[in-house]
This record gives C-alpha cells, structure tokens and sequence, in this order.
C-alpha cells in the first residue's frame, strides 16, 4: 500500500527501559542494527500496526510496554533506487512513519526475538539514546535524528539540556 507520493505508510518504535536507553536490534544475518519498525497494513491504525510490529519483532505485547508519546506528523525517508525491488521502481520512493515512543515496563526476559517464524533481528541490545545516529543506515539517518529529537519532549529533561546533549555528541 503506497501513498499517492509512492511512500509506504509504516510505523517506528522506540523502546526505553528506566535508564532511557534505547532498544537496539540487529537484523537477522546482517551487520546492520535499527530500531523496531514496520509497514501498517490495510485498515489498522499507526497504534494498532505498532503493537503488531512490537510482538512481530520484539516478542512483547501491550501488558510489557506503556506509550509515552508519538510523532506528530509522518517523517519521510527515500530509499535509495538500487535497494527497492525490480517491480516497484518508478512508483516506490520510501517510507513515511509515525514514531513511537514506549517505556518497557515488563523486564529484559519478555523480549523475545523468535516470537514468529520469520523474525526480523537476531541479537539486541540497550544503548545510549543518541548512539542509534552513529550506526543506522545513511538513508535513515535524518529521520531517525527528526523522531529522536522530536519525543524528547515526553522526557523531563529541559530542552536546552537536551540541546547541549545533542551538540555535545555531535548531533
């Protein structure tokens, strides 16, 4: 399902425990690690496309996380030409997303990767909440940093203190 723009509609999630680290997943026989994300199918909410995507790929439910905040509006990235497939180019230009923000309010041991047949990471890991800028793919750089920087009005850090945050580590 595309957008009249060629964007597929999908949905980001960001998973904080009570350190405010992020959750961190490698994809299955790649070096590549991301966050929690995935496409909204027909006739689902961003919400409801979130918790499925959540128990898909993270293996927890509504009863392990509680939503803090999301995006207001979609963040858009292109993906580049010769990684979308043969039959889709000319009409497919990326993804648009709403972001989530949860905090796991379950325990470590909840987060079950292999929770479907088909999983989508194979090794995961809490990091630092900027971290995920240094490592993501370049063509996702820009909105991760746009949905990173946007839920940090959820945390009762001051803005400025996480301005100076972000400029000390270089973002």
């Amino acid at each position: 399902m595309l957008d009249r723009d060629g964007y597929r509609p999908n949905v980001g999630i960001i998973i904080i425990n009570r350190q405010n680290q992020v959750f961190w997943g490698k994809r299955v026989r790649e070096h590549s690690w991301q966050f929690p994300q995935g496409g909204i199918k027909q006739g689902e909410t961003p919400e409801q496309a979130m918790y499925r995507e959540l128990m898909e790929e993270v293996g927890l439910g509504p009863q392990h996380v509680e939503i803090i905040g999301r995006t207001r509006d979609w963040l858009k990235y292109d993906v580049p030409t010769n990684w979308v497939r043969r039959e889709w180019r000319g009409t497919y230009r990326g993804q648009k997303q709403i972001w989530f923000l949860l905090r796991l309010t379950g325990h470590d041991s909840d987060v079950c990767l292999r929770r479907t047949t088909h999983p989508e990471f194979d090794a995961w890991r809490w990091t630092e909440y900027w971290s995920p800028l240094d490592s993501v793919i370049e063509f996702k750089r820009t909105v991760y940093e746009s949905a990173l920087f946007e839920l940090t009005r959820f945390f009762e850090e001051a803005p400025e203190r996480v301005a100076r945050a972000m400029r000390f580590s270089g973002h």
